[in-house]
């Protein structure tokens, strides 16, 4: 069973790591490269860009369990932003010259690529700190493949707010979209650039849905199972089902459950049990995964894109069947992205 993914991180574990990305990619490093998608079954997904504010792995021991969360910062200044953003673009241009990764800008090559040997890749802006409020940035991104962005990475852009990574509360945080934020969506809208609301305030999620695009959280889950502030209200996942969007299971174990949050310890029943409760509200047709992986702690089970076989015989053991796991595996995605690419 071969899988799409909403969400991972590793264009930015590759910037981090500061060497040869092509060959450190084809290295079992980390959780999502070569070795451990042939293992697993991963036949590509959205691939991140995102703006560290320093140029080192991800420190993941604040969400250890029982923290009070996770600290942002300032808003991130475009410049500063622009250099690891851009890199990140170019790590991916390197390793689709390389033959490892397709960079999909259309719906054919999407599925021709996910059938191949390559990684079907589509470029995902996670905060849009990196472009300036003539949007310039954004046309030069999409140039160079950009077809899905996040106004935001919970820290604040001048285009919005984000949630913070915080539990006891629901994604009502704050402010929404700016007037710039409005604009961007909009020229993203002309470009056929996908946008995605996770990491977005529910207020700015409800702006989306209201300039009439349809909802997408590529890795965000169920706040009913975890009353964090970046997982999804049974009202925002039925809006997902009502507007054709997407909601992808975050496999970030303080995301998963609350006792996930406090301990930092989840596994793969919380992934099922996430799973029911998103089947259930937004619809088997609008739920698929999303895993964060090279972006957050993963549960017992899946600690790389290699273990993804083992998700997959559990949703077996729990009772799916063979054509609701295809769905929930990758025809959810690229069904959506057939009509969101073109």
């Amino acid at each position: 069973m071969q899988v799409f993914d909403g969400h991972n991180d590793a264009l930015s574990r590759l910037w981090c790591a500061d060497g040869d990305p092509v060959e450190e990619f084809r290295q079992p490093k980390g959780q999502v490269n070569l070795p451990h998608a042939a293992a697993g079954g991963l036949g590509g997904g959205f691939f991140a860009i995102y703006s560290p504010r320093a140029r080192q792995s991800f420190d993941f021991s604040a969400l250890s369990g029982g923290g009070a969360g996770l600290p942002l910062g300032e808003r991130m200044e475009e410049g500063a932003a622009a250099v690891p953003a851009f890199a990140q673009a170019g790590i991916a241009m390197r390793l689709a010259e390389a033959g490892l990764i397709d960079i999909c800008t259309d719906a054919q090559t999407l599925a021709r690529s996910f059938v191949s040997n390559r990684l079907a890749c589509v470029l995902h802006l996670e905060g849009a700190d990196c472009i300036g409020p003539d949007l310039l940035a954004l046309d030069a991104l999409h140039a160079m493949g950009l077809r899905s962005l996040g106004p935001v990475w919970s820290r604040r852009t001048i285009f919005g707010d984000g949630v913070p990574i915080q539990q006891g509360t629901d994604g009502d945080t704050g402010p929404g979209l700016t007037a710039d934020g409005k604009r961007l969506i909009a020229r993203c809208r002309e470009l056929g650039i996908m946008i995605d609301t996770s990491h977005l305030t529910m207020k700015g999620f409800w702006e989306v849905g209201e300039a009439g695009l349809p909802l997408v959280a590529t890795h965000s889950n169920a706040w009913a199972l975890a009353h964090n502030a970046r997982n999804l209200t049974d009202d925002q996942l039925r809006a997902i089902r009502e507007t054709g969007g997407m909601a992808g299971l975050n496999f970030a174990t303080v995301f998963l459950s609350d006792a996930g949050w406090e301990t930092g310890d989840a596994g793969l029943e919380d992934c099922l049990s996430q799973l029911d409760h998103m089947i259930e509200i937004a619809g088997e047709d609008n739920v698929g995964l999303g895993s964060d992986f090279d972006g957050a702690p993963m549960p017992n089970g899946i600690a790389h894109a290699g273990e993804l076989p083992n998700l997959i015989a559990a949703m077996r053991t729990h009772g799916y069947g063979e054509a609701l796991i295809a769905k929930l595996a990758h025809e959810n995605w690229l069904s959506f992205l057939s009509h969101h690419l073109g």
